[in-house]
């Protein structure tokens, strides 16, 4: 385990405390948990978008963009 610092307003410190004391934790164990579940949920993202890609080039499969992005904003609101 490391310590980090933060730098937090006296407000939102306090209502931090509240919602820890609610959950029977600790400021630190509700940040680790809050960051923990980030964490998974970015790692779930890249397997999940790494899979189709994998899947999208397994079967050969042409988006027709060839890797790039053929299109704006203004593009997309057109219709």
């Amino acid at each position: 385990m490391q310590n980090i610092t933060l730098l937090l307003p006296k407000d939102l410190l306090r209502k931090v405390k509240h919602i820890a004391i609610d959950r029977q934790t600790s400021v630190s164990g509700l940040l680790t948990k809050m960051l923990e579940e980030i964490v998974r949920k970015e790692d779930l993202y890249e397997k999940a978008k790494l899979r189709n890609i994998s899947l999208l080039e397994r079967d050969n499969i042409n988006l027709g963009t060839e890797g790039k992005i053929t299109w704006n904003r203004d593009d997309l609101y057109a219709f």
